[in-house]
């Protein structure tokens, strides 16, 4: 009956599910994955919870870091006790989340997610198949059965040191191949946003997409379009910061993703100059993620959109319009063209702009501008975006050293490189736009001007 039950809600061969009923139990001999490898506070969640007579164990992505030799960002932990019993057991937790109920236990500087065993039977769904709501608990077998890859449904005591694989997962594992739990296209409808993880999994942990769970992508990536922007753009976030940015961005495309849910990120590619620019700046940005050294969310999405605002800044130019309102109304347009597709919250697309906004200064090397502009709060973060354009070949790389040397100097050294700059007639790099403020000097009287 169970067999039957398990096979029809997933649609999986009777004997299948009944296989996965029978975990494989693997000893620390067959794994190397020792207690001490976990951090102290999921350790402490853990005990306290096997204490207090529940079943606890370290689940899903750090169990598969850790038989990778990664070390893991963050530990979650599954148990059969209530969010509520949870809750009880830990004074410093929060219960959060709507759709599937989860608490947050505060441990020091760490926060360990720690969720109930999920059900088998999911009946809150909307037309397409969607998961409205889940707060449907169950067993471990049932929970292994509800995750989402193979590899990310392996259970981890670390009492015994055991490892408990229900779907030979640390077959695929071993075989660096991501294989979907169940019938791909069903659980792609539960949740499409599982196809942006199976793509961002597959380029950080360079793995193939098992043929079976990659096929239903492309014929089911338009529900993405259903999904909330603030979500979509969270996903987006968790790809610029897997480490291996632009091999996922790149993966996106290949599997028909981008088009029906980053249509920005077609555009970006096929601009000219833009594939490359942002190659070199997700490169860079990878770097710092790998070194776990702190990342501009602002910087990132400057660099993806830049190719689309340069492009059009030129073409304004070329029409004759001002240096600073034509990058004002190029930034704009691109904007909104994103706006269409996923919401960047305020305080990220606040910095986007200014990055971009500030380009222009680094043309100017006259009198005390450069005293003044190095001492902007989004100085540093311009010139590294500046550096990212001399890489390019945007701008000159003596103009590049020199704003190198002159924020590196002291005021006598910086004022003999203002001197230098001016004797030399490199004081401004585009004369075109002296020769405009003069016409327009009458206009600037009665209270227009161009912007500092």
């Amino acid at each position: 009956m169970i067999r039957k039950l398990i096979s029809r809600i997933f649609d999986l061969p009777a004997s299948l599910a009944g296989n996965k009923s029978k975990p494989r139990v693997l000893a620390l001999a067959q794994h190397g994955v020792r207690r001490d490898a976990l951090s102290h506070a999921a350790l402490r969640v853990v005990s306290r919870l096997q204490d207090a007579g529940f079943s606890a164990f370290v689940v899903g992505g750090a169990v598969r870091d850790l038989l990778l030799g990664v070390t893991p960002k963050d530990f979650d932990v599954a148990t059969n006790a209530t969010p509520e019993q949870v809750h009880h057991l830990f004074r410093r937790s929060r219960i959060i989340g709507r759709r599937f109920r989860i608490v947050h236990v505060m441990m020091g500087p760490e926060t360990i997610e720690v969720t109930t065993f999920r059900g088998g039977e999911v009946a809150n769904k909307n037309e397409t198949g969607r998961v409205m709501a889940d707060n449907t608990y169950g067993n471990q077998i049932e929970d292994a059965l509800r995750r989402d890859f193979t590899v990310n449904a392996l259970f981890y005591n670390p009492t015994d040191e055991t490892i408990i694989d229900y779907h030979h997962g640390v077959k695929d594992l071993r075989a660096r191949k991501l294989v979907m739990i169940g019938q791909p296209a069903r659980r792609y409808q539960e949740d499409p946003v599982r196809m942006l993880r199976a793509v961002r999994l597959a380029a950080k942990l360079d793995f193939t997409i098992d043929e079976h769970t990659r096929k239903p992508i492309a014929a089911n990536a338009a529900l993405l379009r259903n999904e909330p922007p603030a979500r979509l753009f969270d996903e987006l976030l968790k790809l610029l910061h897997s480490g291996h940015a632009y091999a996922c961005l790149k993966m996106l495309r290949d599997e028909g993703l981008s088009r029906g849910t980053f249509p920005l990120l077609d555009a970006v590619m096929d601009e000219p100059g833009g594939e490359t620019f942002l190659k070199n700046a997700l490169a860079n940005t990878d770097e710092r993620v790998r070194a776990d050294k702190p990342v501009s969310v602002g910087f990132m999405l400057a660099a993806m959109l830049w190719a689309q605002v340069r492009n059009r800044w030129q073409q304004r130019l070329q029409q004759g319009e001002r240096d600073i309102a034509a990058l004002v109304e190029a930034m704009a347009e691109v904007e909104t063209l994103q706006d269409n597709d996923f919401a960047i919250p305020k305080r990220f697309s606040a910095t986007m702009r200014e990055i971009w906004f500030l380009q222009p200064r680094f043309e100017s090397r006259a009198g005390q501008r450069p005293f003044r502009f190095v001492e902007q709060p989004r100085f540093r973060a311009a010139y590294d975006f500046f550096c990212l354009r001399a890489d390019a070949g945007e701008v000159p790389r003596e103009l590049q050293q020199w704003w190198e040397d002159f924020q590196n100097g002291d005021t006598a050294e910086r004022q003999q490189l203002v001197d230098d700059a001016r004797n030399s007639g490199g004081e401004a790099a585009n004369p075109e736009r002296k020769k405009r403020r003069r016409r327009r000097k009458p206009a600037a009287a009665a209270g227009g001007g161009e912007p500092a």
